[in-house]
C-alpha cells in the first residue's frame, strides 16, 4: 500500500476554542480479505472533536475509497484510517468505528480512538 495519508486534506476550524462533535458516515466502505481476495464491506464512522483542522469530505471519501483493492484485515485497517486522520488533523478525540458486515457467518465491530493528552485530563475520565 502506497501512503493514503497524503490524499487527505483538511481546513481550518473556526471554533476552536469550542469543543463539538464532528460525525461522519461512510456505509460503502471496502476492502479485500487480505485471505480469500474476496470483498468485505463496512460502515465506517468517525467521529471528533477537532482542534485547529477539521477533515475535507471529499477527500475524506477519495482517501477511503482507495482501500478498495487493498488485501487488510478488519483491525488493520481501522487502526491504520485512525492512525492517518489523527496525523493529519491532530483533533483533541477521535474515535472510528467499522461495522463490518457477516462474512462467514460473523459480523465484526472494530472501535479504536484517540486522546490527545493536552486537552484531556485522565482524572476526569
Amino acid at each position: 500500500m502506497k501512503n493514503k495519508r497524503k490524499l487527505l486534506e483538511t481546513f481550518e476550524n473556526k471554533y476552536p476554542k469550542r469543543d463539538y462533535a464532528v460525525t461522519h458516515k461512510a456505509p460503502e466502505f471496502t476492502s479485500l480479505c487480505p485471505k480469500t481476495g474476496q470483498p468485505d464491506f463496512a460502515t465506517i464512522t468517525v467521529e471528533y472533536i477537532p482542534d485547529k483542522l477539521c477533515v475535507e469530505l471529499k477527500s475524506l471519501k477519495i482517501y477511503l475509497n482507495s482501500y478498495r483493492k487493498d488485501g487488510i484485515f478488519f483491525e488493520s485497517v481501522t487502526n491504520q484510517i485512525l492512525d492517518d486522520l489523527v496525523a493529519v488533523t491532530k483533533p483533541r478525540y477521535m474515535l472510528i468505528t467499522a461495522e463490518f458486515n457477516v462474512r462467514g457467518g460473523i459480523s465484526s465491530m472494530i472501535e479504536t480512538e484517540y486522546e490527545n493528552p493536552d486537552f484531556f485530563d485522565e482524572e476526569l475520565f
